[in-house]
C-alpha cells in the first residue's frame, strides 16, 4: 500500500511538472516528465495490494487512465518537437489539455489495434514505438564501475564498445571498430545484470533495457513489429545500448519444435543485428544468459565478442565480503576476510550478497534476545551514549534489564546493535549453500572451450605494463610461412 501511493505521488509531481514545462514550451523537458510519469502510474497499478477483486481491479483500471493520459501527452510533445524541427508554424496549444490526447489505445477492448480508419495503421504504429520508448531507463541504476568486484576482463571489453568511442572517436577510424555485439554468459547470480547496470550509469548512451515480455505479444505479427521499432528506436537516439537480458528465451535454436511467431522473432532479430540496409554505427546489442549452449548458432555469431562471466576468484570474493557489508560496524581483519573468501570458494557473488546479509541480522537477534543492556559510546559520534546488549553478570553500572520490545521509544531509540564479528560468519556458513552446481560450471566451461573466452583469463593493466617488452628467448617468427626460433 505504501508503495503504491509513494509511486503514485512521485507520478503526480512528474505529471505536473510536465504540464509546466508545457505551458513554458519545453517540450523536450515535458515529454520526458510525462513518460516518467506514465512508468511510476505503471509501476504503480503493478503495486496495487491484494484488496477484494472488485477493488483491486477498479484500481488498476484508474491507473491504466493515468498511464494513457502520460503517454498521449508524451505523444502530443514527440509532435510538437518534430513539427518545429522540420520547420512548421503551427501554433501549439497553451494548455497540455487544449485538446484531447491521443492515448494510442485505440482498438477493441481485449487492446488489439482495431485497424479501422480511425485507429488504423497510425495507431498500431504509435502503440509499438511506445512499448520502445518505455525500454528506454531514463534514471541511471546508480552503480559505479568499482563496485563491480573482478570481471577486468568483461568491464575492458564493455568499456572498449561503450566508452573509448564516445570519448575518443579519434581512435575509432579505418578497420578499427568498436564491438556491435557482446554476449555475456556464466552461471546465475555472477554478476552479469549488474554489469549491465554499470554500463547504463556510466555511459553517456541512451540505453534500452529489454526482456521477452516487452517484445512477445499474442497477436501475430506484432512481435517481430516490436522487435523492428525497438532497433529503428536506438538507431534514431544513438549513441546506443540495448541491453537484452535472459536472451535465450527470444533467440533459442531454431528446429521443427519452434511455432512460426517465435521463427519470425529469431529472423527479425537477425536481420536487425547485422542485417543489409542497417547502420550499426553508434550501436550495442549486450546480452546476457545462463545458458549459451541454447543460443541460435545465428544468433551465437551475430555477437562478436562472447565473454564468461565466471564464478568470483579469491580476491574478488574478498572485495565482495567488503563492498556488501557497506559501513556496518565490524571486527572483521583482512586476515579474517581472507579466510572468509576460501571458505566461500564456489559461492556465487549472490550467493555471497546472501550470506553477508544473514550475518548482518546476528546482531539484531542477539538484540532481540538480550534481557540486559548497558550504556556504551556511539564510534561514529563519541559525546553520544547508545544502549548496546550486554551479559547479565556485566558489573557495568550503566546496565539495566528489559527486552527490546518491551522498551519505551525513548529507549528504543538508543539501541546500537554490536559489530559484526568473525563468529557471526562462521555461523551463517552452517545454512548456507551455493547455488550454482558443478553440472552447470560443467557446461558453461564447455561453451567457453569451444566459443567464447573467460573473464578470467586476461591479466591486468598492472600485469601487462610490469611484463618484459623485448623478445625473450622463446620469441618466434614466421618467415615465408615456416616458424624457427631466433637467434
Amino acid at each position: 500500500m505504501a508503495r503504491m501511493a509513494q509511486l503514485i505521488e512521485e507520478a503526480k509531481s512528474n505529471l505536473d511538472a510536465g504540464n509546466d514545462a508545457y505551458k513554458a514550451q519545453n517540450y523536450q523537458a515535458a515529454l520526458q516528465s510525462y513518460l516518467i510519469s506514465g512508468e511510476k502510474f505503471k509501476l504503480a497499478s503493478k503495486n496495487v495490494p491484494n484488496w477484494e477483486k472488485k477493488e483491486k481491479e477498479e484500481m488498476q483500471k484508474s491507473l491504466q487512465g493515468k498511464v494513457d493520459l502520460a503517454i498521449g501527452l508524451a505523444d502530443k510533445c514527440m509532435k510538437l518537437l518534430k513539427e518545429k524541427k522540420e520547420g512548421g508554424k503551427q501554433s501549439p496549444p497553451s494548455s497540455p489539455s487544449g485538446g484531447k490526447p491521443s492515448t494510442s489505445s485505440g482498438g477493441d477492448s481485449g487492446g488489439r489495434p482495431s485497424g479501422k480508419k480511425d485507429g488504423g495503421k497510425d495507431g498500431e504504429k504509435d502503440k509499438i514505438a511506445e512499448n520502445a520508448e518505455s525500454a528506454i531507463v531514463r534514471e541511471k541504476p546508480n552503480v559505479k564501475w568499482s563496485e563491480v568486484a573482478g570481471l577486468e576482463r568483461a568491464k575492458e571489453a564493455l568499456q572498449e564498445a561503450v566508452v573509448l568511442p564516445l570519448r575518443f572517436p579519434q581512435l575509432f577510424t579505418g578497420k578499427r571498430k568498436p564491438w556491435k555485439g557482446i554476449l555475456m554468459y556464466g552461471p546465475p547470480g555472477t554478476g552479469k545484470s549488474y554489469i549491465a547496470k554499470a554500463v547504463a550509469t556510466e555511459c553517456d548512451s541512451t540505453f534500452f533495457a529489454v526482456s521477452s515480455a516487452d517484445i512477445m505479444s499474442k497477436w501475430v505479427g506484432e512481435s517481430e513489429k516490436q522487435v523492428r521499432s525497438l532497433f529503428t528506436l536506438a538507431r534514431q537516439e544513438k549513441p546506443s545500448v540495448i541491453f537484452i537480458d535472459e536472451v535465450d528465451s527470444l533467440c533459442g535454436a531454431r528446429g521443427s519444435g519452434d511455432n512460426d511467431s517465435s521463427s519470425r522473432v529469431k529472423t527479425e532479430f537477425l536481420v536487425q543485428m547485422q542485417g543489409a540496409g542497417g547502420d550499426d554505427r553508434g550501436l550495442l546489442v549486450l546480452a546476457a544468459t545462463n545458458l549459451p549452449q541454447s543460443l541460435d548458432s545465428a544468433i551465437r555469431r551475430r555477437f562478436e565478442y562472447r565473454i564468461e562471466i565466471p564464478l568470483p576468484d579469491k580476491h574478488a570474493r574478498a572485495a565482495m565480503f567488503g563492498i556488501h557489508m557497506g559501513s556496518c560496524s565490524n571486527t572483521l581483519s583482512s586476515r579474517d576476510i581472507d579466510e572468509l573468501a576460501q571458505q566461500a570458494e564456489g559461492y556465487s557473488g549472490s550467493d555471497i550478497s546472501v550470506l553477508v546479509r544473514d550475518a548482518l541480522y546476528a546482531p539484531l537477534r542477539r538484540a532481540q534476545t538480550a534481557t540486559h543492556f548497558k550504556m556504551v559510546r556511539d564510534p561514529e559520534n563519541p559525546n553520544t551514549r547508545r544502549l548496546q546488549p550486554c551479559d547479565p553478570m556485566d558489573p557495568d553500572p550503566t546496565k539495566i534489564a528489559g527486552r527490546m520490545i518491551d522498551m519505551p521509544d525513548e529507549q528504543a531509540a538508543l539501541i546500537l546493535p554490536e559489530p559484526i564479528s568473525l563468529a557471526d560468519f562462521k555461523k551463517a556458513f552452517l545454512s548456507a549453500r551455493p547455488s550454482v552446481s558443478k553440472k552447470d560450471l560443467q557446461e558453461i566451461q564447455k561453451f567457453t572451450d569451444e566459443y567464447g573466452v573467460s573473464a578470467q583469463d586476461k591479466e591486468s593493466n598492472a600485469e601487462r605494463h610490469r611484463r618484459p617488452t623485448g623478445p625473450s628467448k622463446e620469441t618466434q617468427t614466421v618467415v615465408m610461412g615456416v616458424t624457427s626460433p631466433l637467434s
